[in-house]
């Protein structure tokens, strides 16, 4: 059964007035708040830890609940952030005159009343069984236990018209990359087990994989997102791969047992937002051009608590990058450079870079008019002095004279940071380059580097809070970026596009 539902919550009109009032005053605001001309060189000293760290305590704290895409509570902490870039003077540079560019996402999940019953057990997608994929499924067939799937195992037991099941095993990467490791074993294994002729496959944790079950599968409640027509929003029918507990597992060795799945899959639309700031050049010519600094503002809302907190508040994924760039409009205001700089808060990017991919597909400026995308994801944990850019190496670099810029500029700040390259390889399990808002521009050659100071081990946890965040840190890298956005902000000539850049996948 397919059910779509077009949801707009009934409180958005009265969120319609607030932006239409926030709409009027943004006009007025820019009018009575142009930048001034100044006399330094550049306005680095505008970027200021002190507003950093309020301005992250605000977003990151718990009255925005998480900011998750497509919710009235990412709409809510949207309309703040434009207000602050109005009050700060800059230019609405969205659709029709504001700071807002609307759009839609569709999300696909799992029905409440999809079935799923293995023997006298009947389980509860999202609490005590998860099903990997929102795709349609009828099986009624017997249930064998495989042990944990090694080609011995599987000799003994004929697995044709079955219902698989077997224990994860297997030594994976450290922490931090062994959810990829998990998920991606998981999901290759099923689909060779139903090559072989198996109509579903049941996994049990073991310890290992168990607190990934406890911590990760939120995201699986969810179910799928992506723009109205993108390959996410396809629902077809597959054999079903379900995840259970290591507290399964006794249970689950049973002879004799019928594994019964009826899954039901249904359709949402809502709607989410990018908010867009300008800050116009002063050169005739150059003011055409514009820099883009990227940022997204929402992350993964209310959810199962952990340690008794529900809300994952996304202070350093993304509050830190929102605030940083929040600070360079700062300085771009008090000293405007000769190009344009343009200010992209990115809606949905959690559920698949959308609103980065939205904007790259209809941008609110000519799209041949980005010179360059100055990109800042999560950039307030470990290390103090440590970081990394995202598109400094081939095959991710697409252009060296932006990388080249950043490094000059590394050098500049008084906080030389010491950079990762590891994360930026194509080999590395994370694949953390295609993971953030720079890949959408990337993809259509202009420019793009990500700054970031990558993940920790409260990444996607309610423990990532704004308590936790290295606000020193985050100022020091908004100055890294403030520099090489300057530089490129003020140079004769465009960064080219290296020749024959071309992306892994």
């Amino acid at each position: 059964m397919i059910r779509h539902k077009y949801l707009f919550p009934q409180s958005l009109p009265r969120l319609a007035v607030l932006l239409g009032l926030l709409f009027i005053t943004s006009v007025s605001g820019y009018a009575q708040s142009k930048p001034s001309a100044g006399k330094s060189a550049n306005a680095i000293s505008a970027i200021r830890e002190s507003d950093i760290k309020r301005d992250l305590f605000a977003l990151a704290g718990d009255h925005f609940r998480g900011r998750e895409g497509g919710s009235l509570d990412e709409l809510k902490a949207s309309v703040w952030i434009a207000e602050q870039l109005r009050a700060i003077g800059l230019q609405p540079a969205g659709d029709d005159g504001t700071f807002f560019q609307f759009f839609h996402i569709q999300r696909t999940r799992i029905t409440e009343t999809s079935r799923l019953n293995i023997g006298s057990h009947q389980l509860t997608h999202g609490e005590d069984a998860f099903i990997l994929a929102p795709a349609i499924a009828s099986v009624d067939a017997p249930l064998v236990f495989v042990g944990t799937g090694t080609p011995d195992d599987l000799a003994k037991v004929d697995i044709k018209g079955k219902a698989v099941a077997l224990a994860f095993s297997g030594t994976g990467p450290p922490e931090l990359s062994y959810r990829r490791f998990l998920f991606g074993t998981m999901n290759r294994k099923a689909a060779e087990l139903i090559k072989a002729g198996a109509v579903a496959v049941v996994w049990v944790s073991d310890a290992q994989a168990q607190s990934y079950f406890e911590r990760w599968t939120t995201g699986l409640e969810r179910g799928r997102y992506d723009l109205p027509g993108g390959p996410n929003t396809r629902i077809f029918s597959q054999a079903p791969t379900v995840w259970l507990p290591a507290s399964a597992l006794e249970w689950v060795k049973q002879p004799g047992q019928q594994f019964t799945n009826v899954v039901n899959v249904e359709s949402f639309s809502y709607p989410s937002v990018n908010i867009v700031a300008k800050v116009p050049g002063t050169d005739p010519t150059l003011k055409n051009e514009h820099i883009l600094f990227s940022t997204h503002q929402d992350h993964d809302g209310v959810r199962r608590a952990v340690a008794g907190d529900s809300i994952w508040n996304g202070a350093d994924d993304n509050a830190s990058g929102c605030v940083a760039t929040m600070a360079l409009a700062r300085a771009f205001v008090q000293k405007p450079a000769k190009r344009s700089a343009l200010f992209v808060f990115h809606g949905a990017e959690e559920r698949g870079l959308l609103g980065s991919r939205y904007y790259v597909d209809k941008p609110t400026v000519p799209r041949e008019s980005i010179v360059a995308v100055l990109n800042a994801e999560m950039i307030g944990r470990n290390a103090p002095d440590s970081a990394c850019i995202l598109g400094q190496q081939p095959p991710h670099r697409n252009s060296a004279d932006l990388v080249n810029a950043a490094l000059t500029a590394n050098t500049l700040t008084g906080m030389t940071f010491k950079l990762d390259t590891l994360w930026d390889k194509p080999d590395h399990p994370e694949g953390w380059y295609f993971r953030s808002d720079h890949l959408p521009y990337a993809r259509v050659n202009i420019p793009a580097i990500a700054f970031t100071s990558l993940l920790h081990v409260d990444y996607h946890t309610p423990k990532d809070e704004p308590e936790r965040i290295d606000t020193s840190k985050v100022t020091n890298i908004t100055r890294w970026m403030y520099l090489t956005g300057w530089d490129i902000a003020n140079r004769p000539q465009r960064p080219a596009i290296d020749k024959g850049f071309k992306l892994e996948r």
